[in-house]
């Protein structure tokens, strides 16, 4: 399930997309990185629109089909949907078709967690939101929502069904502490005060 779960995860949808819609490489555009993001640099949103939901999907696809071979609900099932789905989630960061170069996972990150313990992914899709509404920075939106997503997945709020069981908040530690390392320099640049806003043109 980990093996199968790599390969799922190492799919590089962002280049597939781009170079099938005629949009060139996405890695040779803006920042290199094969996500939605830099897919919309391109200027062809449909392809980042696309990008951001089979990023997602195949994490979620990857946890789900781990699951279901395990039986569903229980707690093996929920120690192999985190083991297949933090592996999709290693596969989309370093993908073996494109020599371990690939994207920063946060849209894989959101995947997973809804299929995981959807109360915890709207929570941590709303986190992302409201710190992007309010700060304008996509990227300090992504690293705060990941930090506090495995807290919020602790928390006993019984209107959101949390705690989460713990095998899913482990994945969000796990997964948390990698976008952390991948966002390395968006937080240099943030910490110089240089990270672009949402919206802000390149220059």
């Amino acid at each position: 399930m980990a093996v199968g779960g790599y390969l799922l995860g190492s799919i590089p949808f962002g280049v597939i997309l781009t170079r099938l819609g005629g949009a060139g490489d996405v890695r040779s555009i803006g920042s290199g990185n094969i996500g939605a993001t830099n897919v919309l640099r391109t200027g062809r949103k449909d392809l980042a629109i696309a990008t951001l939901l089979l990023d997602a999907g195949k994490g979620a696809a990857a946890l789900l089909l781990a699951k279901a071979l395990m039986g569903g609900a229980s707690p093996n099932a929920e120690i192999a949907g985190a083991v297949a789905g933090g592996a999709a989630f290693l596969g989309h960061l370093f993908p073996v078709w494109l020599k371990f170069k690939g994207g920063k996972g946060v849209a894989t990150f959101f995947g997973l967690m809804l299929a995981a313990w959807w109360p915890l992914g709207l929570v941590a899709a709303a986190i992302w939101l409201l710190t992007a509404a309010l700060l304008r920075m996509s990227s300090l939106a992504a690293l705060v929502a990941s930090a506090a997503t495995p807290l919020v997945g602790l928390m006993p709020l019984a209107v959101l069904k949390l705690p989460a069981p713990q095998p899913i908040v482990a994945l969000s530690v796990f997964t948390a502490v990698l976008i952390w390392v991948r966002h390395h320099e968006n937080i240099a640049r943030l910490l110089k005060g240089v990270e672009p806003r949402i919206g802000a043109k390149s220059a």
